[in-house]
This record gives C-alpha cells, structure tokens and sequence, in this order.
C-alpha cells in the first residue's frame, strides 16, 4: 500500500520549509524550527522579505489578501478573511499582505486596487479578485 506524498508549508514566521504527513495538514502542525503553528486557521502575515519563499514552497493553495490600513472595504472584509482562513484551516493557507508597507509584492503582481486577492498554488497565479467578499465567496476562491 503506497503511502500519500508529504506536502510542505513554509513557515511566515521563521521561512522553514516543514514536511508533512499528508492528510494530517488540519492536525495542527508545528514548525519545526520555532514552534509557530503552520496552519491555525487564521491569516499569517507575509512581508516582501517572505513572500516568495511562503507562496512557492507551500504545497497547499495560498490565499492573498494585498491590503492598507487606511482602506475602509479592506478593514470591512478582514473579519470574512478571518472566517474563511478559518474555514480552509487546513486546506489552504491565507495570507494577509499590507500593500504600504510591502510595495515590491504588491508592484510585482501589478496590484492596482485594494483589498484584491490572489491565489497561488506552488509559487504560480492561478487567479485573482479585486473587491471586498464575504466569507463564503473566500472560501469557494480558495478551495
């Protein structure tokens, strides 16, 4: 009987790349290095000093929220984004990216407007929204 490849998630917090036991993604893994849980069910924090490393070494889909303090849809959406990483604990890792404070992501990806997600699988765009949604509009985006 074969075994289920391990995917790997990389920690936002110390950039360990961790190997996992796949089906055991919603068991509460830990990092490796510094303990950080990988996969709370709530959004991490990415910068543009981790953003390539996050988005391209984890095998799960990542769900990017680019963001701004000041942007009253973004401040609206940010608890739906809540619910939704909650949602895909799990299944999918969602990432919240302030778009002031970490302008190469954002210019890179040619984001022109705020709040806009994106979802990438392996380091790779596969699609894109611009708008607040709710929770549930989130979750089938990053399913």
């Amino acid at each position: 009987m074969d075994q289920p490849s391990p995917i790997h998630v990389v920690c936002a917090h110390c950039g360990t790349k961790n190997r996992l036991a796949a089906g055991r993604a919603a068991d509460h893994p830990v990092c490796g290095r510094c303990g950080a849980e990988l996969l709370a069910g709530v959004p991490v924090e990415l910068t543009d000093a981790n953003f390539d490393a996050v988005t391209a070494g984890t095998e799960l889909p990542v769900v990017v929220d680019f963001w701004a303090p000041w942007c009253g849809p973004c401040r609206a959406m940010a608890p739906q984004f809540e619910q939704a990483a909650s949602s895909l604990r799990g299944r999918a890792l969602l990432a919240k990216v302030n778009s002031d404070d970490n302008p190469r992501a954002a210019a890179r990806l040619g984001i022109r407007s705020i709040p806009t997600l994106v979802r990438f699988e392996q380091g790779r765009e596969v699609a894109r929204s611009s708008g607040a949604l709710p929770a549930a509009q989130i979750v089938r985006f990053g399913s």
